[in-house]
């Protein structure tokens, strides 16, 4: 989630005035960590997952499911002996032996788990990462009351939708003002109400979130949720949504906790230099829409079936504190910048390499920068590329800024660049070095939604290490598209059964072997830059336009001495990734979407009804555990 500190968070009225010398102390903090690092060398291609679950109640005997606040109850338990192996392992000297690490989230009923330490640079290691998962997910349980279960899913269907949280609260909380979820919603820890109440106040209103509505057989054409109270006058804002901020046939909402209160599955691995950095944050960059369309885990919101089948955009709608000047909507005056995007999309400006790929005509968008910020780094030997990176992500203002921790060594530590570094919620994220500390220079892959099964997560964290090892081990391979077209790949991404539908702009591609046996790629020339718009499956399993994702990584994996054991469990990771790519195996999207409509209190009118919501929530308990085949959903 972010920066999390301890302290006296500042509301927004105090916080904005010192927006300025937060930014400025952090880009000296950035100044820094460059000097001291960029000459780093030879790291280890180190990395690690994060998975999101939320742990729901049911009440069998009135068949309910509801998310429970006990989350952030077993989460301090968890932590707790977290704290005690770590504390054990300063006094002797020694490694800690830990399985997992435990982080809070956004929402009470989340808990956030990761390997007790980084996956090493062997092939060998990817054997092991369905077994940790798998050993999160039991340490999670094993403290879990019998009528609770822990669900990894993009988002909680009836998240904001009549009963859906145990203890149950009204929606009347100051933070959020939500006319749907009231702020019990939210984890305690004091960074996360100020996040929701400064995103709010900063932005002049509450969050406007509309996504489609699925229109089934009964579903009105001209759909109004009849659920909206727009009558409610607690707040000032309460009127919003009667003055145009819920769109017809739209499914309402108002509030951060409907964004970050949905799970995810994220990657970050440590790249050998900073170089190697900037070349996989380039190109992963462009295949995040094509895999988040794989993923797709999350078609239902507030209790309704939505028309889309991903949690983005409900998340970047979710944190947009932009002003009505910064939007467009009114000229400027008292902000700086007219800035396209919510702090949470894709990403605006690629960084480059020595890898000889990119084109200045890539980085198409008219970018918002800090030109003041952007001349002080070039006078500081920043190149223009990363000048433009690092001075675009500081038009920002800190969210939450600490009383504590204003007044801090530039030298020693990064509070105030993390501060808004970790507030831009890009697809990658580009990570420099913590100070005094043996991590290196990292990327974060972040568009993928959670799966399930801790089979289908270990495939998509498997495949994307690979993916990534071997844009490093080949680097003529060339995924380079314009950031407009990136942005509208992943637009198409959300749509429901985008996988199948949609098509996606892709760099044309192909490989040849050499005659010492060596593989080399090359882009074909085509119309234009060699763009062309092509299917997922094309993409990831390749055409006679592109070489496909999964024959790049299956040529990596053949330079690669492995046990045939090993390369037999990636390869059934390899055929999940492909069965997903040419539709043989459906996504949780399109499952959920199904599952309701095929249950026999679904009246086809989109609504998701709370004793569907029960059963939907118990099936995929059922399959989770392993007490439900689906090999439609696993291809197991």
């Amino acid at each position: 989630m972010g920066l999390l500190s301890l302290g006296t968070p500042l509301p927004w009225d105090q916080a904005k005035g010192l927006a300025s010398e937060v930014r400025k102390h952090g880009i000296e903090q950035f100044l820094h960590i460059w000097r001291n690092m960029k000459d780093r060398q030879k790291d280890s291609l180190l990395w690690g997952d994060e998975i999101e679950y939320m742990l729901v109640s049911l009440d069998r005997a009135n068949r309910r499911a509801r998310l429970s606040q006990r989350g952030h109850e077993l989460l301090s338990i968890l932590q707790i002996d977290e704290n005690e192996k770590l504390e054990r392992a300063k006094q002797t000297g020694e490694k800690p032996e830990l399985e997992a690490l435990w982080r809070p989230e956004f929402g009470r009923y989340m808990i956030e788990g990761t390997p007790g330490h980084p996956y090493n640079s062997t092939v060998h290691e990817l054997a092991n990462v369905e077994a940790n998962m798998k050993r999160r997910r039991e340490i999670v349980t094993s403290l879990m009351d019998k009528d609770e279960v822990l669900l990894s899913v993009g988002s909680y269907p009836s998240l904001g939708s009549g009963d859906f949280l145990i203890p149950p609260h009204k929606a009347n909380g100051q933070f959020s003002r939500s006319l749907f979820l009231p702020d019990e919603v939210i984890n305690p820890h004091p960074r996360f109400r100020t996040l929701a109440g400064n995103i709010r106040e900063r932005r002049g209103s509450k969050v406007a979130i509309n996504m489609p509505i699925f229109h089934d057989v009964d579903t009105p054409r001209h759909f109004i949720d009849p659920t909206i109270p727009f009558d409610r006058n607690l707040f000032p804002g309460d009127k919003e949504a009667s003055e145009g901020a819920a769109l017809p046939d739209h499914i309402y909402m108002d509030a951060m906790g409907f964004g970050m209160g949905c799970c995810c599955l994220q990657i970050t691995l440590q790249a050998p230099d900073v170089d190697k950095a900037r070349r996989l944050y380039d190109q992963l960059a462009t295949v995040g829409a094509v895999l988040m369309s794989l993923s797709a885990a999350s078609p239902i919101f507030r209790g309704y079936l939505a028309d889309v089948d991903c949690r983005w955009n409900v998340i970047a709608g979710a944190v947009d504190d932009r002003t009505p000047e910064e939007r467009g909507d009114k000229p400027l005056n008292k902000s700086r910048f007219v800035i396209p995007k919510s702090r949470y999309g894709t990403i605006d400006t690629f960084l480059g390499s020595s890898d000889g790929h990119f084109k200045p005509e890539y980085n198409d968008l008219k970018l918002a920068y800090d030109h003041a910020i952007y001349e002080h780094l070039l006078q500081n030997d920043i190149d223009d590329l990363m000048a433009k990176h690092i001075s675009h992500l500081f038009i920002r203002d800190p969210l939450v800024i600490f009383e504590e921790l204003l007044d801090q060594d530039d030298s020693v530590t990064t509070d105030h660049f993390e501060n808004i570094q970790s507030t831009n919620w890009q697809n990658v994220r580009f990570k420099p070095p913590p100070p005094n500390s043996p991590i290196g220079w990292r990327v974060e892959f972040r568009p993928l939604e959670v799966q399930l099964t801790d089979y289908e997560n270990a495939a998509f964290a498997v495949f994307t290490i690979l993916l990534a090892r071997a844009l490093l081990a080949f680097s003529d391979i060339d995924l380079y598209i314009p950031v407009t077209k990136m942005d509208i790949n992943m637009e198409r991404a959300h749509s429901r059964d985008a996988v199948l539908k949609e098509k996606f702009f892709f760099r044309r591609s192909y490989a040849a072997a050499e005659d010492d046996d060596k593989v080399s790629f090359s882009s074909r020339d085509g119309e234009g830059d060699g763009v062309v718009e092509m299917t997922a499956n094309d993409i990831v399993n390749g055409s006679s336009d592109f070489v496909g994702l999964v024959p790049i990584v299956e040529m990596y994996l053949d330079t690669v001495d492995m046990d045939t054991c090993v390369r037999e469990k990636i390869d059934k990771y390899i055929m999940f990734i492909r069965g997903r790519a040419n539709g043989s195996i459906m996504t949780l999207a399109a499952w959920m979407r199904d599952y309701v409509r095929s249950h026999p209190a679904y009246n086809f009118d989109s609504v998701v009804l709370p004793e569907i919501n029960y059963d939907l929530v118990v099936s995929l308990d059922d399959i989770a555990c392993g007490r439900r085949s689906a090999p439609e959903l696993t291809g197991k």
